[in-house]
């Protein structure tokens, strides 16, 4: 198998294996971001960009570097293979520069976006987006149109991902809606304005990596770290059945697949787990998903009591005079 070296990482993988995956096999910050390719759709990436790496070394039998940074969801692994992702200052700047060209008709509306806390552009925007813009023309607008009984589509955010195209086009029965138009008039929409209408259309939401495509009957109800996710099942002849609830009290808000630490679903649900079942007694519910520590969505969710009681303690500790020891006042027990 050939080897491939990634920022002082080596490792060995399958014929074929792009860098992009590659990577996502060593894992940790050195996988680069992806806001278009997705493992579960074919033919998907290669449209925003954001994944390019700096190939240093291109194989053993030919080591010259490759002369431009290359979309790494996109590139096959050679033998021999030296990537460079967070260990090239001139690949970091390159990415920037991809992400202001994503913030360039991106509006910055995430104080009332229902994708803030959940958005890559937002993770991507705050590691490399600059502080002003230098776009000096007025950027695009859209009016927000319903594609269907329960989806919002808000042209002015999205970026041409191809993703929603691509669950459509291999996940559904018919494909009713693509890209139309070219260059910087392109935008989503239905054919003739007909309605997006099968079992499931829902899943064009979970792989929408902005705000552009929103649950309507999620919209504007609560932000995601106000909710605590709980990972629950059900038998369904649809689908899998395997879904998260985001609770929020005894108020189902929201269904929605799980994802893993890529945040890609895991499982394809259908539209009636997703929409149709909001109730608590609706499902079997396993326990509280698993959240990365890093994401906001994590806020104040605890999964044992003694962690709650731990915080609690550091928080009343906090700035305060410190305890004595044998005071026992950072001892959760004794709250």
């Amino acid at each position: 198998m050939p080897k491939v070296t990634i920022d002082g990482h080596t490792i060995e993988v399958p014929e074929g294996t792009t860098i992009l995956n590659a990577a996502r096999m060593i894992g940790g910050e050195i996988v680069p971001p992806a806001m278009c390719y997705y493992s579960k759709l074919k033919t998907s990436g290669g449209y925003c960009r954001t994944c390019i790496v700096e190939v240093s070394k291109g194989s053993e039998k030919d080591p010259r570097p490759m002369p431009k940074p290359v979309a790494s969801c996109r590139t096959t692994v050679m033998d021999g293979m030296e990537v460079k992702n967070l260990t090239s200052p001139a690949l970091l700047e390159a990415r920037a520069g991809v992400v202001e060209f994503l913030l360039l008709n991106h509006p910055l509306d995430c104080p009332i976006c229902d994708q803030a806390g959940e958005c890559h552009l937002q993770d991507l925007g705050y590691e490399h987006g600059k502080a002003k813009t230098r776009y000096e023309f007025p950027r695009r607008t859209f009016e927000k149109i319903d594609i269907g009984n329960y989806i919002k589509l808000h042209m002015t955010r999205c970026i041409l991902c191809y993703r929603c195209v691509k669950v459509a086009e291999q996940l559904t029965d018919g494909r009713v809606h693509g890209v139309v138009n070219r260059g910087e008039v392109s935008e989503i929409s239905t054919y003739i304005q007909n309605a997006i209408k099968n079992d499931f259309s829902g899943n064009m939401i979970d792989v929408c990596p902005v705000g552009a495509l929103t649950d309507k009957t999620f919209r504007f109800k609560s932000r995601v770290w106000y909710t605590k996710p709980v990972d629950a099942h059900r038998d369904c002849k649809k689908c899998s059945g395997k879904v998260r609830l985001w609770e929020k009290g005894e108020d189902v808000l929201r269904v929605t697949a799980r994802k893993d630490t890529y945040g890609e679903v895991v499982d394809w649900i259908c539209n009636d787990c997703r929409f149709e079942k909001k109730k608590i007694g609706d499902w079997i519910i396993e326990g509280p998903a698993k959240i990365d520590r890093h994401s906001v969505i994590s806020t104040n969710h605890y999964e044992s009591l003694n962690q709650l009681k731990l915080a609690v303690a550091r928080q009343r500790n906090k700035g305060g005079k410190k305890p004595a020891l044998g005071e026992g006042a950072l001892n959760p027990n004794n709250i």
